[in-house]
């Protein structure tokens, strides 16, 4: 890229691209690219497009876009929510609850509770995320 390109850089890719330089100064050989470095690599190229951020970063254009397509960060899980609140029947109503819950790797789960008092639902969709991943 040239100065004037590298002057253009949104603030976030340029602190990136002084990372992969900081890196490319003192890594050892022929080492690869660390994990964290590749992350920012994705995110940086989810926010400013994939041919833009190749050339910022000097990377691979096919190697980007692989981890691209591989990477899924928590907060892309498909809006997992992070907190549900479950409001308490009105009075007279039946107890029913129905509980879906699906990963990104497909797996699924539907729980339909009727008449009876949920149980904690909370511990139970942590059980699930956590063999799921």
């Amino acid at each position: 890229m040239t100065t004037r390109q590298i002057r253009d850089l949104p603030a976030q890719l340029e602190r990136t691209r002084r990372r992969f330089e900081r890196w490319r100064r003192t890594r050892q050989g022929h080492s690869r690219i660390p994990a964290a470095l590749w992350a920012l690599a994705v995110k940086a190229a989810r926010k400013h497009g994939l041919n833009r951020t190749v050339r910022a970063l000097r990377l691979d254009y096919n190697a980007l876009k692989q981890r691209m397509e591989a990477f899924v960060p928590p907060s892309d899980q498909g809006g997992m929510a992070t907190f549900v609140e479950l409001a308490p029947p009105a009075s007279g109503s039946s107890r029913e609850c129905i509980l879906e819950l699906e990963d990104p790797g497909g797996a699924k789960m539907r729980i339909h509770l009727k008449g009876v008092e949920a149980p904690d639902l909370a511990a139970l969709s942590r059980s699930f995320w956590s063999t799921t991943t």
